[in-house]
């Protein structure tokens, strides 16, 4: 039958197999896929996570199909949350500077904002730092700026085909599934990576996720204030191959962290790199940048990172790096 995949991931009563993944998407490639089976499809994948072990036999179904490239950016991390925490400041893009200023090589995947504000693809526009659109470009400005930001190139082209099968259908209304394991979904060939995950409950299906891929250090983060990054003035867990919570390092709330008007976000954003923010918001970058550093093997721990990062923070060098890759990328 056609709808194999569909029956499986709807009724669940029988388990989701490689070759039903295949099929739908070889369907789909060949254009048999209408608008009601993929939004029905999306939908079903992201009404209610499904078990870890469909999780994985879908995302490895779209693995297999990208072609091998054989780049690697070794001693590089990547930052990228699964979204739908609340919204706040760009913090994985700010850590990311902070933590290239302090020594780590970052290569950053990330995505438009899904519900209003601005996300990090939309920060990155504005402050003319574009995406990426290969692995050899992604490559070239790692090794001349430190860090480096891949575009689309590095998902499977499957999510734009879906994304035009359900038009006029929002793929951020229905396919909200794609989020949440887009961490996963990128062939970025680093090192290791920092996960946030907003909603505990899918950290099951993201910890398999994680050990499917056994060539990355992958570390989730998650914490009762449903954010999906670390956060400075509450507690925080991290999973994976050792377990561990992240205390407090501060005070604040959730208001010092939040995104700013669209008009001022890249001045906010300027200011948070050199430390002129909310305590609160400079703490939490620089939290998440010492967790970059420690899992990149650049820092022994948390706390002697984040010291390196406040102090990286106080010399400037973040806002600075920021600024010369806006003078360098924007003009070619």
């Amino acid at each position: 039958m056609t709808h194999d995949l569909l029956d499986a991931l709807v009724n669940r009563r029988r388990l989701v197999e490689l070759p039903m993944c295949r099929s739908f998407w070889d369907r789909l490639r060949d254009r048999r896929v209408d608008r009601a089976e993929a939004a029905a499809v999306l939908a079903a994948l992201s009404t209610t996570m499904p078990d870890p072990a469909t999780v994985t036999t879908v995302v490895q179904s779209l693995h297999e199909r990208r072609p091998a490239h054989g780049h690697v950016f070794p001693a590089a991390v990547n930052i990228v949350g699964t979204g739908g925490g609340p919204r706040t400041a760009n913090i994985s893009t700010a850590a990311a500077f902070v933590a290239t200023a302090m020594g780590v090589r970052v290569v950053k995947t990330g995505s438009r904002a899904s519900s209003g504000g601005v996300g990090s693809i939309d920060l990155l526009d504005r402050l003319g730092i574009g995406l990426t659109r290969s692995y050899e470009e992604t490559g070239h400005l790692l090794d001349r700026f430190g860090i480096a930001f891949a575009g689309y190139f590095v998902y499977p082209t499957e999510l734009t085909r879906l994304a035009r099968t359900v038009l006029p259908l929002d793929l951020r209304t229905i396919g909200r599934w794609i989020n949440t394991v887009g961490p996963f979904l990128a062939d970025l060939p680093v090192s290791a990576q920092l996960t946030g995950v907003a909603d505990a409950t899918h950290l099951p299906a993201l910890r398999a996720l994680a050990a499917a891929q056994p060539e990355k250090r992958i570390w989730l983060c998650a914490n009762d204030l449903g954010a999906d990054e670390l956060i400075s003035f509450t507690a925080n867990s991290v999973h994976g191959a050792l377990d561990l919570q992240v205390q407090p390092v501060g005070d604040g709330d959730l208001a010092q962290l939040a995104a700013q008007p669209e008009d001022d976000v890249v001045e906010h954003f300027l200011d948070l790199l050199a430390g002129r923010g909310p305590a609160a918001a400079v703490d939490t970058v620089c939290l998440n940048a010492a967790a970059l550093a420690v899992a990149a093997g650049h820092e022994p721990d948390l706390r002697a990172g984040f010291r390196t990062a406040r102090a990286a923070v106080a010399d400037g060098a973040p806002r600075a790096l920021a600024e010369q890759m806006r003078r360098v990328v924007a003009h070619g």
